[in-house]
């Protein structure tokens, strides 16, 4: 069995939280893209833990955790965060793909130096150094892990901080990179995860032909995805359950189910259109609900826009991941509504539409606004779905046909326990 587990929206539906629920009965936890820019919120007998680098199934013992070809890698962070881990008496068993791209100190100093000159036309990096990574690669003047290890990276890093260099002075006016420092850096890299490395798309090929089961781990949603998302507010990788195959270097035909993720009401963070985006005491009020720690971004801690249930969006984003199955989270924050708004369509110059357009017009549509019936009841830790109210069991009902994909999971809380599997 091979299940992705993807994003629906914008990214913070609680991906985290469901790898970590399936993953007891996981051999292997797989990241496939993306890197240190977006954090996993998991709450367990552990404590809690916002994971930037590391797969969500490191909590389960005997699970092989796999940061596959398709990730970011970011080493310092990657270190930061296996200590505080392990600190914590978590003890996980991870390796590293020999062609992962290395997050180099100066993709960091670029996505900075780059928001301050673009200033109001910013897109809303997280300043982790993805975008340029990502444009490395595609430039073919990346580093990948292999390379660390190679007699030609000295070389190699020469005539990329010569270039680096000169955009540095010419373009930023920012002081020049030192040639022997990044190579030391990239030397201690090397030292730091050798011992991790391994041709990962071989390993889990191998762990599919043992019939092993395999959870794929997106990171970020479908509306953040670099071809189909709300471009240019986007990721710089696919996020989609289409591109797991790539990123972790498997048959597509291999995956058998995906789960898609999305809230009981919306979030985002960063820039772009939002059409539902809840303003003032109504946003503040959702917001400071929302989870364990409110709306607030994991990775960036800025106050994340919020609103209610955007079935427009939802549903082209579980089209986008071929979702099979819906896990619906963050319904037990709804409880303190008399009515539920939820966005059925959205009305562009007067024409009211239900399928999810461009960028260009996302601005222009305003939400189509139905009101559902409210619970008004605590439902924090129920796990069994007919102990629900019924209104909280039409609203799952409701967000299921408005989707078209089946709700199989529906989580009324943050912790590990407070889950209802359907």
């Amino acid at each position: 069995m091979i299940k992705a587990v993807v994003g629906a929206n914008w990214g913070d539906e609680g991906k985290g939280k469901i790898v970590d629920v399936c993953a007891k009965d996981a051999h292997v936890v797989v990241r496939f893209q993306g890197g240190s820019n977006a954090g996993h919120t998991i709450i367990n007998d552990y404590g809690k833990f916002a994971l930037h680098q590391l797969p969500s199934g490191i909590f389960h013992e005997g699970i092989t955790n796999v940061l596959a070809n398709g990730v970011a890698l970011n080493v310092d962070y990657l270190k930061k965060e296996i200590e505080e881990v392990k600190a914590s008496g978590v003890n996980f068993n991870l390796i590293i793909s020999d062609r992962a791209h290395v997050l180099m100190p100066y993709h960091i100093l670029l996505d900075v130096y780059e928001e301050e000159r673009l200033a109001e036309r910013q897109f809303g990096s997280t300043k982790s150094g993805i975008a340029p990574l990502y444009s490395d690669k595609h430039a073919k003047t990346g580093i990948q892990v292999w390379e660390l290890y190679s007699d030609m990276l000295k070389p190699k890093i020469n005539d990329i901080i010569d270039k680096i260099n000169i955009i540095f002075k010419n373009l930023y006016n920012k002081p020049e990179l030192d040639k022997a420092e990044i190579y030391e850096t990239l030397r201690r890299y090397g030292e730091y995860v050798e011992k991790n490395i391994c041709d990962t798309s071989a390993f889990l090929r191998n762990a599919i032909k043992e019939e092993k089961n395999i959870f794929l781990e997106g990171q970020l949603g479908a509306l953040r995805d670099i071809d189909h998302g709300i471009y240019p507010y986007v990721t710089s990788s696919s996020t989609l359950a289409g591109y797991a195959a790539v990123g972790a270097g498997i048959a597509p035909y291999s995956i058998t189910e995906i789960i898609a993720v999305t809230k009981a009401y919306s979030s985002a963070v960063g820039e772009g259109p939002f059409v539902v985006k809840m303003s003032g005491e109504e946003a503040n009020t959702l917001r400071m609900k929302g989870g364990d720690a409110g709306e607030f971004g994991a990775t960036t801690g800025r106050p994340r826009d919020v609103g209610c249930f955007d079935a427009v969006a939802t549903r082209y984003g579980a089209k986008l991941q071929g979702a099979t199955q819906i896990a619906l989270t963050a319904i037990d924050v709804l409880e303190y509504m008399d009515e539920i708004p939820v966005c059925t369509g959205y009305e562009i110059d007067g024409e009211v539409i239900e399928d999810f357009p461009v960028t260009d017009k996302l601005y222009k549509a305003k939400p189509v606004i139905k009101k559902l019936p409210g619970f008004r009841e605590n439902i924090r830790g129920i796990t069994e779905f007919n102990k629900l109210p019924k209104n909280a069991q039409n609203y799952v009902n409701f967000v299921e046909e408005a989707i078209g994909v089946p709700v199989s999971i529906v989580s009324t809380g943050p912790k590990r326990e407070e889950i209802i599997m359907r």
